[in-house]
């Protein structure tokens, strides 16, 4: 019987292999979900053998339509009940909105919404009667700006930010808290997925690992969102309030563009 099972998205690579490390190493189980058959099958041989849980491993694609369902499925088949949810797979990507392929575009909301949506709506109403859960969702502080040259990608991360604040304050009452994990740039390989290497953006981003344990550790406490590039958080909460949103808007534009 598999015990404390969370269910991360997106764990073969970045914050999510990172946030499954977490998991195991405090004796809790794991649903393993992601594109890469083989990077999933390394993980839980390495989650089991140096930790002692159990992990299943799920192949899907979050981008397409039936995904999220597909993952439903194979955790009921399996009869387990996810107590943790990490809505961590996301996608970025450069570029002027009006010059990339639409198809990117849809791709990147099925992703970053469509599926955060759909698999918490799915796993939500057992939590609801264990009267027990916790979800993260990995966001971004692009949730709390407007991002001219991502501009998908930040609005997508602008509707996180919003959505895990509004259900938390709706199920918290069963005893179920939801987490908005914020960061800045983080080293993951996002920058190359979506075209931005030579950006500014990610001159000094933060590790993966460091970006887990802080999302982790708020998660488990209950917090709304953590936002855990400290010089962002400054900047997000006490200077751009103030500032004129077009000057903003400049100067992001700028800080993206890659040389």
């Amino acid at each position: 019987m598999m015990k404390k099972v969370g269910l991360v998205t997106g764990a073969s690579s970045g914050i999510g292999k990172e946030l499954a490390r977490i998991h195991a190493s405090k004796g809790r189980d794991l649903v393993l979900v992601a594109r890469r058959k083989d990077e999933l099958e390394q993980l839980k041989a390495e989650l089991e053998t140096e930790y002692g849980v159990h992990a299943f491993v799920v192949v899907a694609d979050l981008m397409s339509i039936d995904g999220p369902m597909t993952v439903y499925k194979e955790v009921e088949e399996q009869g387990l009940s996810i107590e943790y949810l990490f809505n961590n797979a996301g996608l970025g990507g450069y570029g002027y909105f009006h010059e990339r392929r639409l198809k990117d575009e849809l791709d990147m909301i099925n992703l970053n919404i469509k599926a955060v949506v759909e698999l918490t709506h799915l796993f939500l109403p057992k939590m609801i009667e264990n009267k027990k859960g916790k979800i993260l969702n990995t966001s971004s502080t692009a949730g709390f700006l407007p991002g001219p040259l991502q501009t998908n990608y930040y609005a997508t991360k602008a509707f996180v930010n919003s959505f895990s604040a509004g259900l938390d304050q709706e199920i918290r009452r069963h005893g179920i808290t939801v987490t908005a994990l914020c960061p800045g740039p983080v080293k993951t390989g996002f920058e190359s997925a979506a075209g931005m290497q030579g950006s500014l953006l990610f001159k000094n981003a933060a590790t993966a690992a460091s970006t887990a344990i802080k999302g982790y550790k708020a998660m488990e406490s209950g917090r709304l969102e953590v936002i855990t590039d400290f010089p962002m958080r400054i900047g997000i909460k006490f200077f751009m309030p103030f500032l004129p949103n077009r000057m903003i808007l400049k100067a992001i534009e700028k800080f993206q563009r890659v040389k």
